[in-house]
């Protein structure tokens, strides 16, 4: 487990990633796209749990445009907030361009193999972007933000995309995830799977937002997804 340095898609600049690496070959690697919090150490812990499952891990620091290697704890209030400070201010077209460049950095590293992508919150709907803009073969979204404003781009979704959603999510309510299944249901790459009851950030690995059932079921069908689609 390590830090690396990605060049930018116009190689004039690169940025900091996280990277965890199996113990053997790995089978693929899988982009793991960070909270407003940074890749702090749940994001970390997520890295290394894929390694264990063989995969190549790496999760770029989306925000060194703004506040290099920044992590934050969404447990403590003055950290939260600064973690939304630093969702207003992001440049999310900026950072699937970042994001496409990790694709790019991972596929050499696997000698051309799959790539696919994980995000969580922000990272969440920047996972459906990626799916949508990038040659990405399988992406997943936990607790994604903000997906009605980007449904104009669900026909250029090509490979698989999961989508997790908390059903008391206080970021994400009810008429939106309506909308997220009348636009989504019926297209033939993406499934929503739903969890009732079950609020924003359910599947972090650590802190006071963890629901671990929840988490344990949206993690199996995530690591049956990428056996699929990735294998």
């Amino acid at each position: 487990m390590t830090d690396t340095t990605i060049p930018t898609l116009d190689s004039d600049d690169s940025f900091s990633a996280y990277v965890a690496r199996p113990s053997g070959t790995p089978t693929a690697a899988i982009v793991v796209i960070q909270e407003v919090f940074g890749v702090n150490p749940g994001i970390r812990q997520k890295c290394d749990r894929l390694a264990a499952e063989g995969y190549l891990a790496v999760a770029p620091d989306l925000f060194w445009r703004i506040e290099p290697g920044i992590q934050l704890n969404p447990d403590v209030p003055d950290e939260l907030n600064r973690g939304l400070e630093l969702f207003g201010a992001f440049d999310q077209d900026a950072g699937i361009r970042d994001i496409e460049a990790t694709i790019r950095w991972a596929r050499s590293e696997v000698a051309g193999g799959k790539v696919g992508c994980v995000g969580y919150c922000l990272g969440g709907r920047l996972a459906y972007m990626t799916a949508a803009r990038t040659d990405v073969d399988a992406s997943v979204g936990y607790y994604a933000v903000g997906v009605p404003d980007l449904l104009r781009e669900a026909h250029g979704i090509a490979h698989p995309l999961l989508l997790h959603i908390a059903g008391a999510d206080h970021f994400v309510d009810a008429a939106t995830q309506a909308k997220m299944h009348e636009g989504l249901d019926d297209h033939p790459k993406v499934t929503l799977l739903d969890y009732p009851g079950e609020d924003h950030g359910f599947a972090t690995e650590m802190g006071d937002r963890r629901s671990p059932e929840a988490a344990d079921r949206a993690d199996a069908a995530t690591a049956a997804f990428f056996a699929e689609h990735l294998g």
